[in-house]
């Protein structure tokens, strides 16, 4: 084995992880019905006799089969399952587009104080004045931050806000009398969720390219435009990693046209505190808390896209909204004129306000454009380090928050975007976004985030570049069969998605996936 000046091994495939730690601490968990048996439970439980079911001949006919396990088993059982799991605690995510960072444990700290997690949304509101403070100042930083007139905090992630945006541009031009404008522009560089947004709400949606730079093509704004528009939907900074230099223009020649400025807030987290949206003329645009204020990424939730609204859609934002009466706060909980009903159940997600709010106290204004100006620098100085082994698509502009590359320096390798990834994976590494944005063949879109610290950006670098080096000397032998160091090999994509198992069945010996 070999080593690089940094004292780390080259080219043995092995993970950081296993590196510092003992093996025999990952192993290779069975399932729960493996490890149990269905003649014994750890819970004693009487016979139930269950009479007028009233389920219509589709009673159960067969056992549960369910595995019993004493406690012991079973808390061994997730703690291992615990340390299989990659997550933010653990590692750096170098995912592009999807701003993994630092969840601060202040945060957590005050979101579990008895008046914020424990309350219920059906309590009087005279009991929860403590929480609608704060969700109105949150709401208050919001717009304050994108110099917007209105913002509705109850959308549950970033396509729902993405949803109640374009759901306020329709009934805005509904009231118009403007019912006729059926189309959104998106530009091929936007993420999925909006043309499926657009298409959800019965829009036709017309792609818009980009142009060689990576920016979006303001003449092709210029020719798509008619009285048919409704909207546009644009990302900036925009999902190359780049700040559109004319979205000011964009945003009056949608405007003079009749038509309203959506902008896709996934990427605030470059700009907060330093840019306001609302002065470079957006109307509507959803805002990640876990992506921009460091609320919990992942899981499947629970998510938050507050989503704020110019002075033209105001009226249209939906209700539970909070607001001052002369018995305190209140929810507005019936919509009132042009307002939109309930776009969601209750009052969206208490926990993630708190966690927003706190991080946004914590760092002050300064603080929060100190963070922006931090993940730009980071990607910056990754783009910086890799540029000389990596492609780089568009080098005209110093990226944002995000860095691109392209597979153009694997070509005639034998080594693939997907190879790349899983090798990085033997080395300790979660994967970058691949193939994200489309505009770039074999895309490798990397955020950093500000979380990171020089010395963990540096180990990245290292790996990165001795992966690269190792690819174009002729080893693709260990890219092809990465990753070696999990406790599954690489799966058969294609036949798991078109022939997916869904039913577990006991089998005498359990194949190894490759």
């Amino acid at each position: 084995m070999s080593l690089n000046k940094q004292g780390r091994p080259t080219g043995t495939g092995t993970s950081e992880f296993a590196l510092t730690s003992d093996s025999s601490l990952l192993p290779n968990e069975p399932l729960l019905f493996e490890i149990g048996n269905t003649e014994h439970s750890g819970v004693d439980l009487p016979e139930a006799t269950i009479t007028n079911a009233r389920l219509e001949g589709f009673e159960r006919k067969m056992p549960l089969d369910l595995a019993g396990l004493t406690e012991p088993e079973a808390m061994r059982h997730y703690m291992r399952l615990s340390r299989l799991n990659y997550s933010i605690d653990s590692g750096m995510y170098p995912l592009g587009s999807c701003t993994m960072k630092h969840n601060p444990r202040l945060n957590e700290k005050i979101a579990r104080l008895p008046g914020f997690a424990d309350i219920h949304p059906l309590q009087p509101v005279s009991t929860v004045q403590g929480a609608l403070a704060l969700m109105n100042e949150l709401s208050h930083w919001l717009m304050t931050l994108t110099n917007t007139s209105a913002v509705a905090l109850t959308p549950k992630a970033g396509a729902h806000g993405e949803l109640l945006g374009m759901m306020a541009i329709k009934a805005a031009q509904k009231a118009a009398g403007q019912s006729h404008r059926r189309i959104v522009l998106v530009p091929e560089s936007a993420h999925g969720t909006n043309p499926a947004t657009a298409a959800f709400l019965g829009y036709s949606v017309k792609a818009i390219p980009a142009c060689a730079d990576g920016t979006v093509d303001v003449q092709a704004i210029k020719d798509a435009l008619s009285s048919e528009v409704a909207a546009i939907m644009l990302t900036n900074p925009n999902t190359c990693g780049l700040f559109e230099p004319q979205v000011i223009e964009i945003a009056k020649m949608i405007h003079d046209a009749g038509a309203f400025f959506y902008c896709d807030g996934a990427n605030f987290n470059a700009i907060v505190g330093v840019v306001r949206p609302g002065d470079l003329g957006i109307d509507a645009m959803h805002i990640n808390l876990h992506k921009t204020f460091s609320t919990p990424h992942g899981g499947g939730g629970p998510g938050a896209g507050p989503v704020v609204l110019s002075a033209a859609l105001a009226p249209f934002a939906p209700v539970p909204f909070v607001r001052k009466s002369a018995e305190g706060l209140e929810l507005a909980e019936h919509a009132e004129g042009s307002a939109l009903g309930r776009i969601t159940a209750f009052q969206g997600q208490m926990g993630m306000y708190v966690r927003a709010l706190t991080y946004m106290l914590s760092h002050g204004g300064d603080g929060l454009a100190q963070a922006a100006q931090d993940a730009v620098l980071n990607a910056n100085y990754i783009k910086a380090r890799l540029g000389h082994v990596f492609s780089v698509p568009f080098p005209d502009y110093p990226t944002m928050h995000e860095v691109l590359f392209d597979d153009s320096f694997l070509v005639g390798t034998g080594v693939s975007t997907l190879d790349f990834a899983k090798a990085l994976i033997d080395e300790g590494f979660h994967p970058m976004t691949m193939y994200f944005p489309l505009v770039v063949h074999g895309a490798m879109l990397i955020e950093p985030t500000e979380s990171e610290s020089k010395q963990t950006l540096d180990r990245f670098c290292e790996v990165m570049e001795e992966l690269a080096l190792d690819a174009k000397a002729g080893n693709a032998a260990r890219f092809t069969a990465a990753p070696l160091n999990t406790p599954r090999r690489r799966l058969d994509e294609t036949c798991a998605a078109r022939s997916p198992i869904l039913k577990w069945e006991r089998s005498a010996a359990l194949p190894q996936a490759f």
